[in-house]
This record gives structure tokens, C-alpha cells and sequence, in this order.
């Protein structure tokens, strides 16, 4: 059997992207290979065009190993960024939003003043309809001094609407 085969179960070491990119060897102690694995090989090329690798090896090993992947998330942003608008960056991000926020307060103050209008207008109309129901409700109390009792109406009266012809009636 020949020494140069390997058996079918061995693993083998895939590049990671920015090894593949640079066009070396990655080994497994390869600093890039856990934030840039083959498949994101366009992330590792918007970093290494604005950064450059060298750069970001050296940020990567300035930060904290519990944190470094927050750092290369943060790279990658604003690399992504750069790449965009290579004068402002992620800078014009947070002008936009900051725009966005000052522009939805001036909304929010407009909407609360247009509810407190409203909620004067309803307690306006409130009062009024208070008002009228409770001098109806005085009105009907009243006594009429020609009828000499009452003039409010009794639940239990029976109305004859329809006109009398007495005429008409002794016609019959």
C-alpha cells in the first residue's frame, strides 16, 4: 500500500477565506479562520480592501479573546460600510437614524397634541350633552299651573294619534 494515500475517514483542512483570498497556506493556528470561514469570502474581501489583513490581524489580537468576535463583527460593518459611502462610513448610518429619530419625535408631539384636542373637544361635548339632559330633566319635572298637575308624562298613557271627525262620525 502506498504512504501517500490517506484513508477516506481524514479530515482535511480547508482553507479559511481570507487564507484563500491571500493565496497562502492556512494552517490550524490561523488567527483569521474562526471569523472567516471559506464560505463568507466576500465578507474577508470588503475587510481587506478597506483595512487591509495585516490591520485586522492586529485588531483582532488587540481585543480580549472573549470578545473578539464582536470585534470582527464590528470590522465587517464598517468595512461593509466604507464600501458604501467611503467618505462618512457607518458615520451616515447613524446621521440617518439619528434624522429619523428627530423626525419621529416631532411626529409623536404633533399626534399628542392633536389627542389632547380632541380629548378637550369630547369632554366639551360631554359637558353640553349633560347640560341638555339634565334641563330636560328639570323641564319635565315642572308642574304646568294650567293643568293644575303634572305635565310629565306617565309611562302608562296611551296616545290616540289619529284625529278625531266628529262630523264624519254622525254621518255614520
Amino acid at each position: 500500500m502506498d504512504a501517500r494515500i490517506t484513508p477516506m475517514h481524514a479530515r482535511v483542512h480547508q482553507p479559511c477565506a481570507a487564507c484563500r483570498m491571500l493565496r497562502r497556506r492556512c494552517d490550524i493556528n490561523c488567527s483569521l479562520a474562526p471569523y472567516f470561514p471559506i464560505e463568507e469570502i466576500d465578507k474577508f474581501a470588503g475587510v481587506h480592501r478597506v483595512f487591509g489583513a495585516s490591520n485586522v490581524i492586529k485588531m483582532i489580537q488587540m481585543v480580549e479573546e472573549t470578545r473578539r468576535e464582536d470585534a470582527v463583527k464590528s470590522i465587517v460593518y464598517e468595512a461593509t460600510a466604507r464600501i458604501r459611502d467611503p467618505v462618512y462610513g457607518s458615520t451616515a448610518a447613524i446621521f440617518h437614524l439619528q434624522k429619523m429619530i428627530e423626525e419621529l419625535r416631532s411626529q409623536l408631539e404633533t399626534i399628542k397634541s392633536q389627542v389632547l384636542e380632541l380629548q378637550q373637544h369630547r369632554d366639551e361635548l360631554q359637558g353640553i350633552l349633560m347640560n341638555n339632559v339634565h334641563s330636560l330633566d328639570l323641564f319635565s319635572d315642572m308642574h304646568d299651573p294650567m293643568f293644575g298637575e303634572s305635565s310629565k308624562v306617565q309611562e302608562d298613557t296611551v296616545w290616540d294619534l289619529e284625529p278625531r271627525d266628529e262630523r264624519r262620525q254622525e254621518r255614520i
